[in-house]
């Protein structure tokens, strides 16, 4: 991708974010807090799983499609239209990061601010990810890797396409606009 190429992708989703707040479409607001109710049945899930092989109790594993039945109703509200495999890579997106969140909490419990900190960039990417594809300011077939620091060579601020984009996701969820 050149430096025109890498402009104009970067201005095609600052225009698309705009777009999409002229547009009101989703009260990003809400569906953040979804998100994060998301990610934690997603957890649910994985305790009960865990829950039902240590113990060999099979209640733990039927109450599990109780929770993914929740758990897909919730997802409806926030991914309403999708193609290929964008509504599993979404919740796959969201699991990750809730799982690195969780290990960058107790890597902080633990002292090791450096490793909590990448554990939570990376956190932070994957999510920022998830709301660029459904908020349709990415495409997954636009996505190349150029390095891990730049949209290219050009690129001063070095934030790379995740670091953009977790700018972008920045500005439009913001927890405190009611």
């Amino acid at each position: 991708m050149d430096k025109e190429q890498s402009i104009k992708s970067v201005n095609e989703l600052i225009e698309k974010f705009d777009q999409m707040k002229k547009k009101d479409k989703m009260d990003l607001s809400s569906d953040q807090d979804l998100t994060l109710a998301i990610m934690n049945l997603v957890g649910i899930e994985e305790h009960l799983f865990f829950s039902g092989a240590k113990t060999g109790k099979t209640e733990y594993y039927n109450l599990i499609t109780t929770v993914r039945e929740m758990r897909k109703e919730l997802l409806k509200e926030i991914i309403k239209e999708y193609e290929g495999e964008v509504w599993c890579i979404s919740k796959h997106l969201l699991a990750a990061s809730y799982r690195l969140m969780e290990v960058g909490t107790k890597q902080l419990d633990m002292g090791k601010k450096e490793k909590a900190y990448q554990l939570f960039d990376k956190a932070y990417s994957l999510y920022s990810l998830f709301w660029g594809l459904n908020m349709k300011l990415v495409s997954a077939e636009g996505i190349k890797k150029i390095d891990d620091n730049a949209m290219n060579v050009h690129d001063t601020e070095k934030k790379g396409f995740m670091g953009k984009l977790g700018e972008l996701v920045k500005k439009a969820v913001d927890c405190c606009i009611e």
